[in-house]
């Protein structure tokens, strides 16, 4: 058999399919149960944000009846007054005590929940550090009202001294200036706020730092690093995007926190200069105290306030997302 007979009996050499027909073949080779998954949760996520429209297309009609009839400017009106002849009402004060009270919740919260985490994590014996999360973790479910009677019951009446002694070294800021009334504040709101969301806080960061590479840990000790400087190098940078998510989600539940916050603050449409006068408001504690009474007319003005505290949040959550997205590619998340 000579050289061209061989060749003309080999067999045709195989050609590779195509990209389409491996995603058909793909397609094909999918299981129902996979496809059945795959539909329900698509489905769910387009049902998400069909309620999440829904939502704001309802806010939206609601508010722009009360506005269109609001003869003062919604926006800097320091005033509730939606039922007279000339309705008049606005946000500022609204804004103002949401956001300071927030702002305090944040600052007090936020050190502590991460020192809490890093303990648990890195420096208490197991058995400690696991009876301190299952106490954490009792707190977090606590309701809110439990946590308004005991700010009422208990907070407000001792914070008396704290107040006087803020009072006595920091008073000549104006900030922190007390007259001697009630410790029914904004400030004293803040507080209470961040004992609400510091089990929320410490919860997402304790599970974030817990998986940070342990290869990097032994790394830095085994070139001479001591325990903080372990912690300040490997955990904190990996856990960074976490500790900003957890904050985020703590700062959600202390922007829409409602009955703890109408309980400890004693509201009034102005806005005071220091932080340990009584009075100021919050979009959900002026919500909650006078939507059962309100008019029609009242109604549709408490819900253009919650369109606002909607918008807030949306705003929040979306610069927690940019500030995440930019420094994922610095921490350890991506190791």
């Amino acid at each position: 058999m000579d050289i061209s007979t061989k060749n003309a009996e080999a067999p045709p050499p195989l050609s590779l399919p195509t990209e389409a027909e491996q995603q058909r073949a793909a397609r094909g080779a999918t299981r129902p149960g996979d496809r059945i998954f795959l539909g329900l949760s698509r489905g769910s996520g387009i049902f998400l944000l069909v309620i999440m429209a829904a939502i704001a297309v309802f806010l939206s009609y609601r508010s722009v009846l009360a506005i269109s009839k609001d003869e003062t400017s919604f926006l800097t009106t320091f005033e509730w007054n939606p039922t007279a002849a000339e309705p008049s009402f606005g946000i500022a004060v609204l804004v103002y005590g949401t956001v300071i009270s927030s702002i305090i919740a944040m600052v007090v919260a936020v050190p502590i929940a991460v020192g809490i985490a890093l303990f648990i994590t890195h420096y208490a014996p197991r058995r400690l550090g696991g009876t301190i999360a299952y106490v954490i973790d009792l707190l977090a479910a606590v309701p809110s009202i439990v946590y308004g009677l005991w700010g009422a019951l208990v907070l407000v009446p001792h914070m008396s001294g704290l107040y006087g002694w803020l009072d006595d070294y920091f008073g000549w800021t104006g900030i922190l200036d007390w007259q001697g009334g009630a410790p029914r504040s904004l400030f004293t709101v803040g507080i209470l706020l961040a004992i609400m969301i510091l089990p929320i806080i410490t919860n997402v960061s304790r599970e974030v730092f817990r998986q940070a590479p342990l290869m990097h840990q032994e790394a830095a000790l085994a070139l001479g690093a001591t325990r903080w400087e372990v912690i300040r190098m490997s955990v904190l940078p990996f856990g960074r995007s976490g500790v900003i998510s957890a904050s985020m989600l703590g700062l959600g539940r202390a922007l829409g926190e409602t009955m703890a916050v109408a309980t400890v603050l004693s509201p009034s449409f102005e806005i005071n200069a220091s932080l340990l006068d009584p009075g100021g408001g919050t979009f959900a504690q002026n919500i909650a105290s006078k939507f059962s009474e309100a008019s029609e007319m009242g109604r549709d003005a408490l819900i253009a306030s919650g369109l606002v505290l909607f918008v807030i949040t949306l705003l929040v959550n979306g610069a927690a997302r940019l500030i995440i997205a930019r420094r994922a590619e610095y921490s350890g998340a991506n190791a």
